[in-house]
Protein backbone atom coordinates (compact mmCIF):
# COMPACT_ATOMS: atom_id res chain seq x y z
CA UNK A 1 0.00 0.00 0.00
CA UNK A 2 1.17 3.92 -0.66
CA UNK A 3 1.54 6.02 2.01
CA UNK A 4 -0.36 9.20 2.44
CA UNK A 5 2.68 11.36 1.69
CA UNK A 6 3.46 9.54 -1.49
CA UNK A 7 -0.52 9.69 -2.09
CA UNK A 8 0.05 13.65 -1.61
CA UNK A 9 2.88 13.59 -3.79
CA UNK A 10 0.71 11.69 -6.87
CA UNK A 11 -1.89 14.26 -6.42
CA UNK A 12 0.22 17.16 -6.26
CA UNK A 13 1.71 16.02 -9.81
CA UNK A 14 -2.02 15.33 -10.56
CA UNK A 15 -2.74 19.09 -9.97
CA UNK A 16 0.87 20.03 -12.04
CA UNK A 17 -1.07 18.46 -15.27
CA UNK A 18 -4.58 19.75 -14.61
CA UNK A 19 -3.15 23.62 -13.61
CA UNK A 20 -1.23 23.31 -16.84
CA UNK A 21 -3.84 22.79 -18.99
CA UNK A 22 -4.06 18.67 -19.33
CA UNK A 23 -7.65 18.09 -17.81
CA UNK A 24 -8.98 15.23 -19.34
CA UNK A 25 -7.87 12.21 -16.47
CA UNK A 26 -7.47 9.71 -19.50
CA UNK A 27 -4.50 12.58 -20.99
CA UNK A 28 -2.92 12.53 -17.72
CA UNK A 29 -2.65 9.10 -16.91
CA UNK A 30 -1.66 8.52 -20.25
CA UNK A 31 1.36 10.92 -20.76
CA UNK A 32 2.64 9.71 -17.01
CA UNK A 33 2.26 6.71 -18.07
CA UNK A 34 4.88 7.59 -20.87
CA UNK A 35 7.27 9.15 -18.28
CA UNK A 36 6.69 6.03 -16.19
CA UNK A 37 8.01 4.02 -18.48
CA UNK A 38 10.59 5.94 -19.94
CA UNK A 39 12.08 6.16 -16.56
CA UNK A 40 11.70 2.55 -16.16
CA UNK A 41 13.05 1.73 -19.11
CA UNK A 42 16.36 2.67 -17.94
CA UNK A 43 15.80 0.76 -14.74
CA UNK A 44 14.63 -2.44 -16.38
CA UNK A 45 18.04 -1.68 -18.67
CA UNK A 46 20.18 -1.66 -15.94
CA UNK A 47 18.86 -4.37 -14.34
CA UNK A 48 19.05 -6.60 -17.03
CA UNK A 49 22.51 -5.41 -17.44
CA UNK A 50 23.04 -6.57 -13.99
CA UNK A 51 21.17 -9.86 -14.52
CA UNK A 52 23.12 -10.71 -17.50
CA UNK A 53 26.48 -9.92 -15.84
CA UNK A 54 25.83 -12.13 -12.55
CA UNK A 55 25.08 -15.19 -15.16
CA UNK A 56 27.49 -14.28 -17.68
CA UNK A 57 25.47 -14.09 -20.51
CA UNK A 58 25.89 -11.41 -23.19
CA UNK A 59 23.40 -8.19 -23.06
CA UNK A 60 23.14 -5.25 -25.11
CA UNK A 61 21.65 -2.16 -24.00
CA UNK A 62 18.82 -0.44 -26.11
CA UNK A 63 20.83 2.47 -24.88
CA UNK A 64 24.10 1.57 -26.07
CA UNK A 65 26.27 3.26 -28.63
CA UNK A 66 24.38 5.40 -31.11
CA UNK A 67 20.58 5.41 -31.40
CA UNK A 68 18.78 6.48 -34.82
CA UNK A 69 16.13 8.38 -34.44
CA UNK A 70 14.40 9.50 -37.28
CA UNK A 71 17.26 10.41 -40.03
CA UNK A 72 19.11 11.89 -36.94
CA UNK A 73 21.89 9.80 -35.15
CA UNK A 74 22.40 10.67 -30.98
CA UNK A 75 24.57 9.17 -28.64
CA UNK A 76 21.79 6.40 -26.54
CA UNK A 77 22.82 7.41 -22.92
CA UNK A 78 21.26 11.04 -23.74
CA UNK A 79 17.70 9.26 -23.84
CA UNK A 80 17.76 7.94 -20.41
CA UNK A 81 16.01 8.93 -17.71
CA UNK A 82 19.18 9.23 -15.44
CA UNK A 83 20.88 11.11 -17.72
CA UNK A 84 18.73 13.61 -19.28
CA UNK A 85 16.63 14.62 -15.89
CA UNK A 86 19.43 16.93 -14.43
CA UNK A 87 19.29 19.24 -18.16
CA UNK A 88 17.93 22.45 -17.52
CA UNK A 89 14.20 22.70 -18.55
CA UNK A 90 14.97 23.74 -21.95
CA UNK A 91 17.54 21.81 -22.93
CA UNK A 92 15.63 18.45 -21.23
CA UNK A 93 12.26 19.55 -22.96
CA UNK A 94 14.02 19.54 -26.78
CA UNK A 95 15.75 16.67 -25.73
CA UNK A 96 11.91 14.31 -24.71
CA UNK A 97 10.60 16.33 -27.24
CA UNK A 98 12.66 15.72 -30.07
CA UNK A 99 14.64 12.44 -29.23
CA UNK A 100 13.21 10.98 -26.31
CA UNK A 101 9.53 10.44 -27.44
CA UNK A 102 10.68 9.54 -30.71
CA UNK A 103 12.79 6.60 -29.58
CA UNK A 104 10.36 4.82 -27.56
CA UNK A 105 7.37 5.26 -30.36
CA UNK A 106 9.21 3.86 -32.59
CA UNK A 107 11.40 1.17 -30.03
CA UNK A 108 9.18 -1.79 -31.71
CA UNK A 109 8.74 -0.23 -34.95
CA UNK A 110 10.21 -3.59 -36.65
CA UNK A 111 7.76 -5.68 -35.35
CA UNK A 112 4.41 -6.24 -35.51
CA UNK A 113 3.75 -6.06 -31.35
CA UNK A 114 0.63 -4.74 -29.50
CA UNK A 115 3.40 -1.84 -28.26
CA UNK A 116 4.37 -0.77 -31.80
CA UNK A 117 0.66 -0.88 -32.88
CA UNK A 118 -0.68 1.57 -30.35
CA UNK A 119 2.17 3.46 -29.65
CA UNK A 120 2.25 4.60 -33.72
CA UNK A 121 -0.58 7.72 -32.60
CA UNK A 122 0.66 8.54 -29.48
CA UNK A 123 1.00 11.90 -29.13
CA UNK A 124 3.67 14.11 -26.30
CA UNK A 125 0.96 17.12 -24.65
CA UNK A 126 3.06 18.45 -22.08
CA UNK A 127 3.14 21.86 -23.45
CA UNK A 128 6.12 23.92 -21.46
CA UNK A 129 9.20 22.99 -20.84
CA UNK A 130 8.70 24.43 -16.34
CA UNK A 131 5.71 22.03 -16.83
CA UNK A 132 7.96 19.13 -17.59
CA UNK A 133 10.78 20.22 -14.99
CA UNK A 134 7.86 19.95 -12.65
CA UNK A 135 6.77 16.91 -13.16
CA UNK A 136 10.09 15.16 -13.66
CA UNK A 137 11.25 16.65 -10.57
CA UNK A 138 8.26 15.21 -8.41
CA UNK A 139 8.03 11.54 -10.26
CA UNK A 140 11.85 11.57 -9.03
CA UNK A 141 10.66 12.32 -5.31
CA UNK A 142 7.84 9.66 -5.76
CA UNK A 143 10.60 6.88 -6.97
CA UNK A 144 12.47 7.87 -4.13
CA UNK A 145 10.06 7.27 -1.61
CA UNK A 146 8.87 4.28 -3.23
CA UNK A 147 12.43 2.72 -3.28
CA UNK A 148 12.49 3.73 0.72
CA UNK A 149 9.41 1.34 1.60
CA UNK A 150 11.00 -1.09 0.52
CA UNK A 151 7.94 -3.24 -1.10
CA UNK A 152 8.21 -4.97 -4.14
CA UNK A 153 4.36 -3.67 -5.12
CA UNK A 154 4.91 -0.30 -4.35
CA UNK A 155 5.45 0.84 -8.21
CA UNK A 156 2.06 -1.16 -9.08
CA UNK A 157 0.22 0.56 -6.40
CA UNK A 158 1.56 3.57 -7.35
CA UNK A 159 0.22 2.99 -10.92
CA UNK A 160 -2.81 1.70 -9.51
CA UNK A 161 -3.73 4.71 -7.67
CA UNK A 162 -3.04 6.86 -10.72
CA UNK A 163 -5.60 4.27 -13.25
CA UNK A 164 -8.33 4.56 -9.77
CA UNK A 165 -8.39 8.04 -10.54
CA UNK A 166 -9.25 8.07 -14.36
CA UNK A 167 -13.10 7.19 -13.64
CA UNK A 168 -15.29 5.66 -11.00
CA UNK A 169 -16.98 3.03 -13.12
CA UNK A 170 -17.81 3.61 -17.35
CA UNK A 171 -20.67 3.64 -18.98
CA UNK A 172 -20.89 -0.12 -19.63
CA UNK A 173 -20.12 -1.11 -15.76
CA UNK A 174 -16.53 -1.09 -15.95
CA UNK A 175 -14.30 -0.49 -13.33
CA UNK A 176 -10.89 -0.96 -11.84
CA UNK A 177 -10.20 -4.60 -10.30
CA UNK A 178 -8.34 -4.08 -7.25
CA UNK A 179 -4.64 -6.10 -7.44
CA UNK A 180 -4.70 -7.96 -4.16
CA UNK A 181 -8.06 -9.25 -5.88
CA UNK A 182 -6.76 -9.97 -9.04
CA UNK A 183 -3.84 -11.79 -7.63
CA UNK A 184 -6.06 -14.00 -5.65
CA UNK A 185 -7.66 -15.27 -8.66
CA UNK A 186 -4.19 -15.76 -10.24
CA UNK A 187 -2.64 -17.17 -6.93
CA UNK A 188 -5.94 -19.52 -7.40
CA UNK A 189 -5.30 -20.63 -11.01
CA UNK A 190 -1.85 -20.91 -11.10
CA UNK A 191 -0.63 -20.31 -14.55
CA UNK A 192 1.44 -22.79 -15.74
CA UNK A 193 4.70 -22.22 -18.62
CA UNK A 194 2.70 -23.78 -21.35
CA UNK A 195 -0.52 -21.61 -20.78
CA UNK A 196 -2.53 -19.65 -23.30
CA UNK A 197 -3.60 -16.74 -21.16
CA UNK A 198 -6.63 -14.32 -22.76
CA UNK A 199 -8.04 -11.69 -20.84
CA UNK A 200 -11.10 -10.63 -23.69
CA UNK A 201 -11.96 -7.18 -21.18
CA UNK A 202 -8.04 -6.83 -20.47
CA UNK A 203 -8.21 -2.17 -19.62
CA UNK A 204 -4.93 -1.63 -18.22
CA UNK A 205 -3.69 -5.21 -18.51
CA UNK A 206 -3.75 -5.88 -14.73
CA UNK A 207 -4.54 -9.97 -15.24
CA UNK A 208 -2.37 -10.58 -17.99
CA UNK A 209 0.73 -8.42 -15.78
CA UNK A 210 -0.27 -10.27 -12.67
CA UNK A 211 0.06 -13.45 -14.18
CA UNK A 212 3.61 -12.87 -15.52
CA UNK A 213 4.22 -12.28 -12.11
CA UNK A 214 3.53 -15.34 -10.91
CA UNK A 215 5.10 -17.43 -13.49
CA UNK A 216 8.20 -15.12 -12.71
CA UNK A 217 8.00 -15.73 -9.16
CA UNK A 218 6.92 -19.73 -9.58
CA UNK A 219 8.32 -20.82 -12.89
CA UNK A 220 11.18 -18.86 -13.56
CA UNK A 221 13.73 -21.93 -14.08
CA UNK A 222 11.43 -24.04 -16.17
CA UNK A 223 10.48 -20.69 -18.71
CA UNK A 224 13.78 -18.47 -18.42
CA UNK A 225 16.60 -21.56 -18.76
CA UNK A 226 14.21 -23.36 -21.55
CA UNK A 227 14.46 -21.06 -25.09
CA UNK A 228 11.44 -22.54 -26.32
CA UNK A 229 8.97 -21.36 -23.11
CA UNK A 230 11.14 -18.38 -22.91
CA UNK A 231 9.95 -17.88 -26.73
CA UNK A 232 6.51 -18.51 -25.35
CA UNK A 233 6.43 -16.32 -22.40
CA UNK A 234 7.58 -13.27 -24.10
CA UNK A 235 5.97 -13.48 -27.90
CA UNK A 236 2.50 -16.17 -27.66
CA UNK A 237 1.06 -16.81 -24.01
CA UNK A 238 -0.60 -13.18 -23.12
CA UNK A 239 -3.69 -12.21 -25.16
CA UNK A 240 -5.32 -8.89 -24.38
CA UNK A 241 -8.55 -7.17 -25.88
CA UNK A 242 -10.38 -4.00 -25.47
CA UNK A 243 -12.27 -0.91 -26.91
CA UNK A 244 -10.39 1.91 -25.75
CA UNK A 245 -7.43 2.34 -27.61
CA UNK A 246 -5.72 4.83 -24.69
CA UNK A 247 -6.23 1.81 -22.35
CA UNK A 248 -4.54 -0.82 -24.81
CA UNK A 249 -1.39 1.70 -25.43
CA UNK A 250 -1.39 1.81 -21.42
CA UNK A 251 -1.83 -2.11 -21.64
CA UNK A 252 1.25 -2.43 -23.47
CA UNK A 253 3.17 -0.06 -22.07
CA UNK A 254 2.46 -2.11 -18.65
CA UNK A 255 3.02 -5.03 -19.97
CA UNK A 256 6.56 -4.17 -21.54
CA UNK A 257 7.78 -2.33 -18.41
CA UNK A 258 7.29 -5.75 -16.41
CA UNK A 259 9.09 -7.42 -19.12
CA UNK A 260 6.45 -9.17 -21.55
CA UNK A 261 8.26 -7.66 -24.75
CA UNK A 262 5.42 -8.96 -27.38
CA UNK A 263 2.17 -9.28 -25.67
CA UNK A 264 -0.53 -10.01 -28.18
CA UNK A 265 -2.65 -6.93 -27.59
CA UNK A 266 -5.72 -5.83 -29.64
CA UNK A 267 -8.14 -3.94 -30.20
CA UNK A 268 -11.67 -5.88 -30.50
CA UNK A 269 -15.14 -6.19 -29.73
CA UNK A 270 -15.10 -9.57 -27.55
CA UNK A 271 -19.21 -9.91 -28.43
CA UNK A 272 -18.94 -9.20 -31.17
CA UNK A 273 -18.42 -11.41 -34.67
CA UNK A 274 -15.01 -9.97 -34.85
CA UNK A 275 -13.88 -12.24 -32.52
CA UNK A 276 -13.58 -15.78 -34.23
CA UNK A 277 -11.64 -17.40 -31.44
CA UNK A 278 -12.99 -20.71 -30.32
CA UNK A 279 -11.08 -23.55 -28.45
CA UNK A 280 -7.67 -20.95 -28.43
CA UNK A 281 -7.08 -20.60 -24.35
CA UNK A 282 -6.40 -22.56 -21.52
CA UNK A 283 -6.92 -20.13 -19.22
CA UNK A 284 -9.10 -16.80 -19.12
CA UNK A 285 -8.67 -14.32 -16.43
CA UNK A 286 -11.28 -11.61 -16.23
CA UNK A 287 -12.95 -9.22 -15.21
CA UNK A 288 -15.66 -8.44 -17.84
CA UNK A 289 -18.23 -5.14 -18.00
CA UNK A 290 -21.34 -5.72 -16.73
CA UNK A 291 -24.41 -3.76 -15.78
CA UNK A 292 -24.81 -3.02 -19.58
CA UNK A 293 -27.18 -3.87 -22.33
CA UNK A 294 -25.84 -4.87 -25.63
CA UNK A 295 -28.04 -4.44 -29.13
CA UNK A 296 -28.53 -8.05 -30.18
CA UNK A 297 -27.32 -7.21 -33.59
CA UNK A 298 -24.12 -6.62 -33.32
CA UNK A 299 -23.86 -9.53 -30.63
CA UNK A 300 -22.16 -12.83 -32.42
CA UNK A 301 -24.46 -14.87 -33.65
CA UNK A 302 -23.33 -18.10 -31.61
CA UNK A 303 -22.88 -16.67 -28.28
CA UNK A 304 -27.07 -15.89 -28.42
CA UNK A 305 -27.95 -19.59 -29.32
CA UNK A 306 -26.04 -20.22 -25.45
CA UNK A 307 -28.19 -17.39 -23.74
CA UNK A 308 -30.47 -15.70 -25.81
CA UNK A 309 -29.78 -12.31 -23.78
CA UNK A 310 -28.64 -8.45 -23.61
CA UNK A 311 -26.90 -8.37 -20.51
CA UNK A 312 -23.03 -8.60 -21.08
CA UNK A 313 -22.23 -10.47 -17.97
CA UNK A 314 -24.18 -12.84 -19.71
CA UNK A 315 -22.79 -13.24 -22.86
CA UNK A 316 -19.10 -13.13 -21.50
CA UNK A 317 -19.46 -15.95 -19.81
CA UNK A 318 -20.88 -17.99 -22.81
CA UNK A 319 -17.72 -16.25 -24.78
CA UNK A 320 -15.13 -17.51 -22.34
CA UNK A 321 -16.83 -21.38 -22.91
CA UNK A 322 -16.56 -20.94 -26.53
CA UNK A 323 -12.89 -19.42 -26.50
CA UNK A 324 -11.15 -21.87 -23.98
CA UNK A 325 -9.66 -25.11 -25.58
CA UNK A 326 -11.40 -28.20 -23.17
CA UNK A 327 -9.94 -28.47 -20.32
CA UNK A 328 -9.00 -24.89 -20.22
CA UNK A 329 -9.64 -23.08 -17.04
CA UNK A 330 -10.99 -20.17 -16.52
CA UNK A 331 -11.45 -17.62 -13.34
CA UNK A 332 -14.20 -14.57 -13.98
CA UNK A 333 -15.60 -11.83 -11.50
CA UNK A 334 -19.60 -11.74 -11.67
CA UNK A 335 -22.22 -9.55 -10.13
CA UNK A 336 -24.23 -11.11 -8.16
CA UNK A 337 -27.35 -11.40 -9.87
CA UNK A 338 -25.75 -13.67 -12.33
CA UNK A 339 -25.73 -16.50 -9.77
CA UNK A 340 -29.28 -16.32 -8.69
CA UNK A 341 -31.18 -14.52 -11.68
CA UNK A 342 -34.22 -16.13 -12.70
CA UNK A 343 -34.47 -15.52 -16.16
CA UNK A 344 -34.63 -17.95 -18.69
CA UNK A 345 -31.04 -16.31 -19.35
CA UNK A 346 -29.38 -17.11 -16.85
CA UNK A 347 -30.76 -20.13 -15.60
CA UNK A 348 -29.11 -21.67 -19.20
CA UNK A 349 -25.48 -20.39 -18.79
CA UNK A 350 -25.74 -21.56 -15.32
CA UNK A 351 -26.89 -24.92 -16.43
CA UNK A 352 -24.23 -25.16 -19.21
CA UNK A 353 -21.24 -24.18 -17.04
CA UNK A 354 -22.83 -26.93 -14.44
CA UNK A 355 -23.59 -29.64 -16.42
CA UNK A 356 -22.26 -29.41 -19.54
CA UNK A 357 -18.19 -28.57 -17.89
CA UNK A 358 -17.46 -28.72 -14.50
CA UNK A 359 -18.12 -25.96 -11.97
CA UNK A 360 -15.26 -25.65 -9.28
CA UNK A 361 -15.59 -22.65 -6.86
CA UNK A 362 -18.03 -19.85 -6.16
CA UNK A 363 -16.10 -17.22 -4.25
CA UNK A 364 -18.78 -14.45 -2.69
CA UNK A 365 -17.23 -11.49 -1.82
CA UNK A 366 -18.74 -8.69 0.24
CA UNK A 367 -19.83 -5.82 -1.70
CA UNK A 368 -17.12 -3.30 -0.75
CA UNK A 369 -14.66 -4.58 -2.64
CA UNK A 370 -14.97 -2.10 -5.11
CA UNK A 371 -15.43 0.76 -3.51
CA UNK A 372 -15.07 3.50 -3.63
CA UNK A 373 -15.98 2.75 -7.24
CA UNK A 374 -18.91 0.36 -7.30
CA UNK A 375 -20.52 -0.72 -4.20
CA UNK A 376 -22.26 -4.13 -6.32
CA UNK A 377 -21.81 -7.64 -5.01
CA UNK A 378 -19.55 -9.77 -6.76
CA UNK A 379 -18.50 -13.19 -6.63
CA UNK A 380 -15.42 -15.10 -8.57
CA UNK A 381 -16.66 -18.23 -10.65
CA UNK A 382 -13.70 -20.83 -10.95
CA UNK A 383 -14.85 -23.32 -13.71
CA UNK A 384 -13.31 -25.78 -16.36
CA UNK A 385 -14.26 -26.72 -19.59
CA UNK A 386 -15.30 -29.91 -20.98
CA UNK A 387 -17.70 -30.06 -23.34
CA UNK A 388 -19.45 -32.80 -21.40
CA UNK A 389 -19.82 -32.07 -17.73
CA UNK A 390 -17.80 -33.21 -14.91
CA UNK A 391 -19.18 -31.08 -12.05
CA UNK A 392 -19.50 -33.05 -8.92
CA UNK A 393 -18.97 -31.22 -5.80
CA UNK A 394 -18.91 -27.12 -6.21
CA UNK A 395 -16.44 -25.68 -3.38
CA UNK A 396 -18.05 -22.88 -2.04
CA UNK A 397 -16.35 -19.74 0.44
CA UNK A 398 -17.98 -16.68 1.99
CA UNK A 399 -15.13 -14.10 2.30
CA UNK A 400 -15.61 -11.28 4.43
CA UNK A 401 -12.67 -9.65 5.05
CA UNK A 402 -10.54 -8.73 1.63
CA UNK A 403 -7.61 -7.12 3.99
CA UNK A 404 -8.93 -3.32 3.70
CA UNK A 405 -11.88 -1.70 5.04
CA UNK A 406 -14.88 -2.23 3.37
CA UNK A 407 -16.23 1.75 2.95
CA UNK A 408 -14.89 3.97 0.81
CA UNK A 409 -11.83 4.69 2.47
CA UNK A 410 -10.82 1.05 2.00
CA UNK A 411 -7.74 1.60 4.72
CA UNK A 412 -5.42 -1.15 5.37
CA UNK A 413 -6.22 -3.60 8.05
CA UNK A 414 -5.12 -6.94 9.12
CA UNK A 415 -7.94 -9.50 8.66
CA UNK A 416 -7.89 -10.41 5.28
CA UNK A 417 -9.10 -13.85 4.07
CA UNK A 418 -7.11 -14.27 0.59
CA UNK A 419 -4.25 -16.25 1.80
CA UNK A 420 -7.13 -19.10 2.97
CA UNK A 421 -9.11 -18.75 -0.02
CA UNK A 422 -6.25 -19.82 -2.05
CA UNK A 423 -4.97 -22.24 0.65
CA UNK A 424 -8.29 -24.24 1.20
CA UNK A 425 -8.68 -24.15 -2.64
CA UNK A 426 -5.39 -25.80 -3.26
CA UNK A 427 -6.78 -28.33 -1.00
CA UNK A 428 -10.21 -29.58 -1.84
CA UNK A 429 -9.64 -32.71 0.34
CA UNK A 430 -9.43 -31.16 3.66
CA UNK A 431 -12.74 -29.44 2.62
CA UNK A 432 -14.69 -32.37 2.46
CA UNK A 433 -15.63 -33.11 6.25
CA UNK A 434 -16.92 -29.19 6.76
CA UNK A 435 -20.22 -28.63 7.84
CA UNK A 436 -22.38 -25.57 6.01
CA UNK A 437 -22.27 -23.55 8.93
CA UNK A 438 -18.06 -23.01 8.21
CA UNK A 439 -16.76 -20.39 6.19
CA UNK A 440 -16.59 -22.84 2.97
CA UNK A 441 -18.25 -26.36 2.18
CA UNK A 442 -18.95 -28.45 -0.51
CA UNK A 443 -22.41 -28.64 -2.28
CA UNK A 444 -23.22 -31.64 -4.39
CA UNK A 445 -24.62 -30.92 -8.21
CA UNK A 446 -27.71 -33.06 -7.49
CA UNK A 447 -28.75 -29.99 -5.06
CA UNK A 448 -27.71 -27.03 -7.06
CA UNK A 449 -29.70 -28.45 -9.95
CA UNK A 450 -32.91 -29.30 -7.78
CA UNK A 451 -32.39 -25.41 -6.98
CA UNK A 452 -32.57 -24.19 -10.64
CA UNK A 453 -28.84 -24.06 -10.48
CA UNK A 454 -28.75 -20.90 -8.19
CA UNK A 455 -25.07 -20.69 -6.93
CA UNK A 456 -25.70 -18.01 -4.52
CA UNK A 457 -23.96 -19.48 -1.21
CA UNK A 458 -26.81 -17.79 1.01
CA UNK A 459 -28.96 -20.85 -0.60
CA UNK A 460 -26.91 -23.60 1.06
CA UNK A 461 -25.16 -22.01 3.89
CA UNK A 462 -26.56 -22.68 7.24
CA UNK A 463 -26.74 -20.11 10.20
CA UNK A 464 -26.18 -21.71 13.37
CA UNK A 465 -28.34 -19.62 15.96
CA UNK A 466 -26.99 -19.50 19.60
CA UNK A 467 -30.02 -19.32 21.85
CA UNK A 468 -29.82 -16.63 24.46
CA UNK A 469 -31.82 -16.73 27.53
CA UNK A 470 -33.05 -13.38 28.93
CA UNK A 471 -34.11 -12.85 32.90
CA UNK A 472 -37.95 -13.35 33.46
CA UNK A 473 -40.84 -10.18 33.52
CA UNK A 474 -40.62 -10.46 37.10
CA UNK A 475 -36.84 -10.21 37.50
CA UNK A 476 -36.75 -7.09 35.08
CA UNK A 477 -39.80 -5.67 36.98
CA UNK A 478 -37.65 -6.14 40.32
CA UNK A 479 -34.41 -4.83 39.25
CA UNK A 480 -36.41 -1.51 37.85
CA UNK A 481 -38.28 -1.14 40.78
CA UNK A 482 -34.82 -1.40 43.02
CA UNK A 483 -33.41 0.98 40.42
CA UNK A 484 -36.24 3.41 40.72
CA UNK A 485 -36.11 3.72 44.71
CA UNK A 486 -32.51 4.27 44.20
CA UNK A 487 -32.91 7.39 41.62
CA UNK A 488 -35.49 8.46 44.47
CA UNK A 489 -33.32 8.73 46.92
CA UNK A 490 -30.46 10.08 45.02
CA UNK A 491 -32.75 13.32 43.73
CA UNK A 492 -33.93 13.47 47.86
CA UNK A 493 -29.93 14.13 48.85
CA UNK A 494 -29.92 16.65 45.89
CA UNK A 495 -33.28 18.98 47.05
CA UNK A 496 -31.32 18.15 50.82
CA UNK A 497 -28.22 19.64 49.83
CA UNK A 498 -29.60 22.57 47.63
Amino acid sequence: MITGELKNKIDRLWETFWTGGITNPLDVVEQMTYLMFIHDLDAADNQRAKESAMLGLPHKSIFAGEVQVGERTIPGGQLKWSVFHDFPAGQMYSVMQEWVFPFIKNLHADKDSAYAKYMGDAIFKIPTPLMLDKIVTTMDEIYVQAEQLHDADVRGDIYEYLLSKIATAGVNGQFRTPRHIIRMMVDMMAPRADDVICDPACGTSGFLVAAGEYLRENRKEEIFFDRQKKDHYMNHMFHGYDMDRTMLRIGAMNMMTHGIDNPYIEYRDSLSDQNTDREKYTLILANPPFKGSLDADIVSADLLKVCKTKKTELLFLALFLRMLKVGGRCAVIVPDGVLFGSSKAHKDIRKEIVEGNRLEAVVSMPSGVFKPYAGVSTAVLVFTKTGHGGTDQVWFYDMKADGFSLDDKRVKIKESDIPDIVKRFHDQAGEKGRERTEQSFLVPREEIAANGYDLSINKYKKVEYVPVEYPSTQEILADLNELEMEISAGLAELEEMV
